[in-house]
């Protein structure tokens, strides 16, 4: 019964929660301290302030915390699928949908008018980050980084993911 409980205690959050982990949130203590009385309010804030402290998303960790705290290495595992079992059917019906949708004439005009949008978005995005290395990092540091890049990705070729190293080592060194 332990285990119903605990997949209906993030389940609920899964699919009420519309924008990913920071939203559950609320959804979650109500589920876990108020509804089933796991947890104090306090124990649920250490529980969200170690969560924190950790990479990746929020609500899957705090699942699998306690759901391991309730139910064992198995209520771990029932927390965290039903957190993401939500957002796993709605992509897998999304999926079926576009499949069906492949070949035919509106899912080429959507995928046309879609992509100046996404390179829009990008280049954004990209100059936003330009603008803003040069008020963090300094404009020597930029260009120095800028033309290193440019030499590494175009003259020698090397990995794009090679080149970000090298920033991130750059980075870790002088800045």
């Amino acid at each position: 019964m332990i285990y119903l409980q605990i997949f209906i205690a993030f389940f609920i959050p899964g699919v009420l929660g519309y924008g990913g982990g920071p939203s559950s949130i609320p959804l979650v203590e109500e589920e876990v301290v108020q509804n089933y009385g796991w947890m104090t309010s306090q124990e649920f804030a250490e529980v969200l302030a170690f969560g924190n402290a950790l990479p990746g998303p929020i609500a899957t960790k705090m699942a699998g915390y306690i759901g391991f705290e309730v139910g064992g290495i198995f209520g771990s595992v029932v927390a965290v699928g039903a957190t993401v079992l939500p957002s796993l059917m709605l992509m897998v019906f999304l999926a079926g949908v576009l499949y069906k949708m492949k070949g035919t004439k509106k899912f080429e005009t959507l995928t046309t008018l879609i992509r100046p949008v996404i390179a829009i978005l990008l280049g954004v995005i990209a100059f936003d980050f330009f603008a803003g290395s040069f008020v963090e990092s300094g404009t020597v540091h930029t260009v120095i980084l800028m033309a290193a890049s440019f030499v590494m990705l175009k003259k020698f070729n090397i990995h794009p993911a090679l080149v970000i190293v090298f920033g991130l080592v750059y980075g870790a060194i002088l800045l």
